[in-house]
């Protein structure tokens, strides 16, 4: 059966890279990197800060045509030049559709993405690309608002969206709402692939989860996640928590 996903694999070209003593190659999670499947509607990657999570994302961004800052595949700016090379050493397996809509999500750089939209409707001659954002300036939004205006207006379905920390700036209750649009898209054809630190987007059924470790990227279930069990166990009882992380040892 022909899968109707777009992407299908990522895999590592491991007799080209130049030597895993080097960033990124030297990071646990790409030393150990084989092959690793996608969903065809949702991945999820997770993990502590500097696990390599988001330099994958990245690579897999890049090496299909979006911007390394962000945006749609048609923007090409650029401020700073950050991203690692490991975009040239991944194979991504395709599925035979073709995404119609696409959109590259830097939680630290959107707010450049704003920019560039500003810079490009003031061009002479230019069209409104604001209008497809819901029209409202998103200097003039909140994070969390600009994000959700993102999420509602610019994306549009049958699409391919690469997310990373989308949840930075939005609370718990704005998160169940980008989880249910999330749903929405999918509905439409979408496939997303999300780093996050959520709980809440995480619960998102069947999923494919991919926990980046000290050692390796492995799949887990949704209760196996340190988010789960961390989030489960204060709610569960915070003082006892508080009671622990803030008892004074010294004497």
């Amino acid at each position: 059966m022909v899968s109707r996903q777009f992407l299908i694999e990522v895999r590592l070209k491991r007799n080209e890279v130049p030597g895993f003593e080097r960033y990124p190659f030297s990071l646990p999670t790409v030393r150990t990197l084989e092959s690793l499947p996608l969903h065809p509607a949702v991945t999820f990657f997770v993990g502590e800060n500097g696990s390599g999570k988001s330099t994958l994302l990245e690579a897999i961004a890049v090496s299909i045509g979006f911007n390394p800052e962000g945006g749609s595949q048609n923007f090409r700016f650029g401020t700073r030049a950050s991203h690692s090379l490991l975009h040239e050493y991944i194979r991504i397996a395709k599925g035979v559709r073709r995404w119609k809509d696409g959109f590259f999500l830097r939680a630290e750089s959107f707010f450049n993405v704003a920019t560039e939209i500003e810079r490009l409707d003031s061009k002479k001659g230019g069209g409104s690309l604001i209008n497809s954002y819901g029209g409202r300036s998103l200097h003039e939004q909140s994070h969390g608002e600009a994000f959700m205006a993102l999420l509602l207006d610019r994306f549009r379905g049958d699409g391919l969206y690469l997310l990373d920390e989308p949840e930075a700036a939005l609370s718990p209750q704005r998160q169940l709402a980008a989880l249910a649009r999330i749903h929405h898209l999918i509905q439409m054809g979408s496939q997303f692939i999300i780093v996050t630190h959520s709980p809440i987007l995480l619960a998102y059924p069947q999923a494919y989860i991919y926990t980046f470790s000290s050692e390796a990227i492995e799949r887990v279930d949704y209760y196996e996640t340190e988010h789960y069990r961390v989030m489960h166990n204060f709610l569960t009882n915070p003082g006892r928590m508080l009671d622990v992380l803030l008892t004074d040892d010294e004497v």
